[in-house]
């Protein structure tokens, strides 16, 4: 069935979501993230640059509902144009 996955919902899951370090990437990869996981406290992000500095990497965990809201997001993340690539 296309349906069918190995996870069990609700669960709490992370997203790495990587980009150019400019001022609006963590506003707008929270602001999608938003969009289909409302609520998710800012405690749930956390960033590290990376060591040269151009580089930001933030992991946000989501509490995920289905499979189908986590597919949304990771494609509209991935549409963004200011993010580079999504794990």
């Amino acid at each position: 069935m296309a349906d069918e996955t190995l996870m069990e919902f609700p669960c709490r899951f992370p997203l790495k979501v990587m980009g150019a370090a400019v001022p609006e990437f963590h506003a707008q990869v929270a602001r999608i993230v938003e969009r289909h996981v409302p609520g998710t406290p800012e405690e749930a992000y956390t960033q590290r640059a990376s060591s040269g500095g151009r580089y930001l990497a933030i992991t946000v965990v989501v509490e995920a509902h289905s499979q189908v809201q986590l597919d949304a997001l990771y494609r509209e993340l991935t549409a963004c144009e200011l993010v580079t690539m999504v794990l």
